[in-house]
């Protein structure tokens, strides 16, 4: 189930509510938790029931797991079982994501011929898998207690944050389920949930899914790009990637607040960012969390040298890079971040006193800072959204052939947002030649204001102060016209990692 739909918004949502605070007070608390979670299974499975099967079977596996390390006292033994929970976990996650790509790469490089199952990647496995993980770990640690099963299963369940994260902790999420104040209604939380949620919902809606048409013609077509148009298509995907991400963050943050639940912040403005290390202190904040606590640290972090540190920042982003799918320009692209990421940590050249760790040797102004960052990143989505590795080298190859063959007027007419259908027909009557100007002008109005929008201050910080009524009235402006966009959404890009 999509969160930018008519049966999330009209019905589902308003069910879960109800049912929610409506058996909290009666004191039914143990009742409520059930219900949370088989509303969340229901959400979850509404495209596939198929879906449930997996998840529902990861629970049961990783639940038992945690009964069983609650009832051995030799460590070895315990290790044993932590082994066998991370083959698990891990082994779910290879065989439905990377199988396929696996078998390919056998059937490329010894020119064998086994068969690809062509396998149904489940949505969120990736993020439900890890936050499991976390949780075995953390039990062999000794940093977790054995839950009840009710609240283990809502732990992982939670729809806000299942699909497409963020990465939560079970300290982070199960305290405040168990918090009886948190089972009453506060209309603060609601509201600000609300008004998060709706601007979240209309960077979707409004924003990314607009967007989406021109970079899917862009990539899908790269062979007919001229320099100006390969730049406008990777440029449009930065903002479509952004704003999709971001209104998803958004709209988890303010569904957790209408349960009273605070979910962890998952992004935080990363294209304000100085250098790629800032940049990933605020894209997918608990990715980042989660490789650097259960594979940075115990790999040796910063404890043995800096060439060691230096290996080690540059593995876990070779990782991030393939978690986010099956293929070799995933694998590249994570590549890159990790050389970027170990330049940055070179401290050789960057804005001094950006970063309290280190300064760098030679400064430079935050602006051009900022600029630098910002066109790298957008160079390595080149390679992070296209179809093959050999369609990212002809993007760079476009990009840097400094052609123009007035390739930018295929891009144009898919910039053809709903609302301007009727301009759009009086033009085709009167003036049909000046159509793609029209289309133009949407075009730069959009990035112009896709930018004014990412240089403004985030949502969650316009929440967490106090929200005037003029942006209540800006809220229900964009809900309102996101929910007659509707006709128009697609599914959120994170679903697919």
């Amino acid at each position: 189930m999509l969160f930018n739909s008519y049966i999330f918004i009209f019905l589902f949502l308003p069910l879960t509510l109800i049912g929610w605070y409506g058996l909290n007070k009666m004191h039914a608390y143990k009742t409520a938790m059930a219900f949370l979670t088989g509303m969340s299974l229901w959400f979850y499975g509404y495209f596939n029931t198929y879906y449930l099967l997996i998840i529902i079977s990861s629970i049961a596996v990783n639940y038992m797991l945690s009964a069983v390390l609650d009832h051995i006292s030799k460590q070895k033994v315990k290790k044993i079982w932590l082994l066998f929970g991370i083959i698990f976990n891990l082994g779910i996650l290879f065989y439905f994501k990377y199988f396929d790509f696996f078998i390919s790469n056998v059937n490329t490089i010894f020119k064998t011929g086994f068969t690809q199952r062509n396998i149904l990647l489940p949505l969120g496995i990736s993020f439900f898998t890890f936050q499991q993980l976390s949780y075995v770990i953390d039990r062999y640690r000794g940093n977790a207690v054995h839950y009840d099963i009710l609240d283990y299963a809502a732990f992982v369940t939670f729809f806000p944050q299942l699909i497409a994260g963020p990465i939560v902790l079970h300290d982070e999420i199960l305290p405040q389920f168990n918090d009886k104040d948190n089972r009453v209604f506060n209309t603060d939380n609601f509201a600000k949930g609300l008004w998060i949620f709706s601007i979240g919902l209309g960077k979707k809606v409004l924003l990314a899914d607009v967007l989406a048409h021109v970079v899917n013609y862009g990539f899908d077509n790269c062979i007919y790009l001229d320099s100006l148009s390969t730049f406008v298509t990777g440029l449009i995907y930065a903002f479509e990637l952004y704003f999709d991400f971001s209104g998803y963050s958004d709209m988890a943050v303010g569904l957790g607040l209408m349960f009273n639940i605070k979910i962890v912040r998952n992004f935080d403005s990363p294209y304000k960012a100085c250098s790629m290390k800032q940049l990933w202190q605020g894209w997918h904040i608990t990715l980042s969390r989660f490789f650097i606590k259960y594979v940075y640290i115990p790999m040796g972090g910063s404890r043995k040298g800096k060439p060691r540190a230096l290996f080690n920042v540059f593995f876990i982003f070779m990782l991030s890079g393939l978690w986010h799918g099956a293929a070799w320009t995933f694998v590249v692209w994570g590549v890159i971040q990790g050389l970027a990421l170990v330049w940055d940590n070179l401290y050789i050249i960057g804005v001094k006193g950006e970063d309290p760790k280190g300064e760098p040797k030679i400064g430079i102004p935050k602006l051009l800072g900022q600029i630098i960052t910002f066109n790298f990143f957008l160079a390595t989505l080149f390679v992070f959204r296209a179809n093959s590795l050999s369609d990212a080298a002809l993007m760079f190859k476009n990009m840097f052939s400094f052609e123009y063959t007035g390739s930018i007027s295929r891009l144009l007419p898919y910039m053809d947002v709903p609302e301007f259908y009727l301009i759009k027909q009086v033009i085709n009557m009167k003036a049909p030649q000046i159509l793609n100007a029209a289309y133009a002008v949407i075009m730069v109005l959009m990035i112009l204001l896709s930018i004014f929008i990412i240089a403004s201050k985030n949502a969650y910080t316009t929440m967490e102060k106090k929200i005037t009524p003029g942006k209540w009235a800006l809220a229900a402006f964009v809900f309102g016209w996101s929910v007659i966009s509707f006709s128009q959404v697609s599914t959120f890009i994170y679903f697919n990692f």
